[in-house]
């Protein structure tokens, strides 16, 4: 992807200092930013370079984002689109890591009218899968179908839910309760949460996957008309989303998030000990070949700025400090609404962060994105 010229991004605010927050802030410091953390729990706010902050006051959101060049989102879904209105009156970069579809309709809106980027579904799924979804599409003269896996799992399950909430348990089930998109013969269509549940095996290990809403962020409409076939599926350990749809469906929990959230969060607390395993396969014609390219990955946890960072911690705040790196650089505009899909994986992969993923990559991807260089 072509750059848009030098851009002055020194100044970083990073707001909610979770495990992804604290880790993307301490990721954004090793990098030579000059990173500001905030938090609305007084105890994560007492760490050095982080404040105590509520995002619903507008007055000190803007006294904060006219100190820095660009925000970081890890907030829940359901804050980002105030923070988003702030940096756009501020005239700052924003970033998110949400996965919600309303709140990114909101962002693009402003992105219209707004003087700075607007980056949304950074990290993971959406991000870094859509990312390779997009490289592996691009990789074939005429794309035909294309499958998007992620999972982030507990390495040794021990519930009946073979599950851990290592991730917000708030996106987790606004993710399992809206409405998924795919492209079905080109169209982008609509389908429920929790079906068209199929099986996979990685490495031996029997799994499951299920549509759930987000994964996707923008791709189904940039690809639309140009790919068949296209969706994004959550990975879990087999029988979790039956239970997921009693839970949700039968028991009518589905109607009381913040119960259910609450309850889940409770009983399934997040572990060290987790997986990531991130599967994209394209299939389509090279040429006048039937040709198919997949991507196969199962991340851990590793040392990353001093400590050992959980699987889905680390990935998820590699894809986002990426994206700011490439803004930074220049190589992304520097105002306006930015997909996943518009970053060209070579670019990614070169980026430091990027790298970290990039050490996991297969050789295929290696081989068209080579990263040897990079300071």
């Amino acid at each position: 992807m072509s750059g848009a010229g030098s851009r002055r991004v020194e100044r970083v605010a990073v707001l909610g200092l979770g495990n992804v927050g604290c880790l993307i802030a301490d990721m954004l410091a090793e990098r030579g930013y000059s990173v500001v953390g905030a938090d609305a729990d007084g105890a994560k706010a007492g760490a050095e370079h982080a404040v105590q902050l509520d995002v619903s006051d507008p007055a000190a959101l803007a006294r904060l984002f006219s100190e820095v060049d660009a925000v970081v989102s890890c907030l829940p879904y359901y804050l980002c689109s105030e923070v988003a209105a702030a940096a756009h009156a501020a005239g700052i970069d924003y970033l998110d890591l949400t996965e919600d579809v309303p709140t990114s309709q909101i962002i693009r809106e402003l992105a219209k009218s707004g003087s700075s980027a607007f980056i949304p579904h950074c990290g993971l799924a959406p991000g870094f899968i859509c990312v390779i979804g997009a490289g592996l599409a691009g990789s074939m003269d005429r794309p035909e179908r294309v499958q998007l896996r992620v999972g982030a799992l507990p390495r040794t399950p021990n519930n009946a839910l073979g599950y851990a909430f290592n991730w917000s348990p708030a996106g987790v089930v606004n993710e399992y309760l809206n409405p998924c998109e795919q492209l079905h013969g080109g169209v982008r269509t609509s389908v429920p949460p929790l079906s068209e549940l199929e099986p996979i095996v990685i490495d031996g290990t029997r799994y499951e996957a299920f549509t759930t809403s987000g994964g996707l962020g923008t791709l189904c409409e940039t690809f639309a008309g140009r790919i068949e076939q296209l969706d994004y599926k959550t990975m879990r350990y087999p029988g979790h989303c039956d239970l997921m749809r009693f839970l949700l469906q039968e028991l009518r929990l589905g109607h009381k998030r913040k119960l259910v959230q609450e309850l889940l969060a409770d009983a399934y607390p997040p572990v060290r000990d987790d997986l990531v395993i991130v599967y994209a396969a394209a299939h389509g014609l090279r040429g006048e070949r039937v040709t198919r390219e997949e991507f196969v990955r199962v991340y851990r946890p590793r040392e990353i700025a001093g400590s050992v960072r959980t699987s889905i911690a680390w990935t998820t705040a590699a894809g986002a400090v990426a994206m700011l790196e490439l803004l930074a650089q220049g190589t992304l505009p520097d105002s306006g609404f930015i997909r996943q899909e518009d970053v060209g994986l070579e670019d990614f992969l070169r980026t430091s962060a990027g790298r970290l993923l990039a050490d996991e990559l297969p050789d295929s991807l290696l081989d068209e994105a080579p990263v040897a260089g990079v300071s």
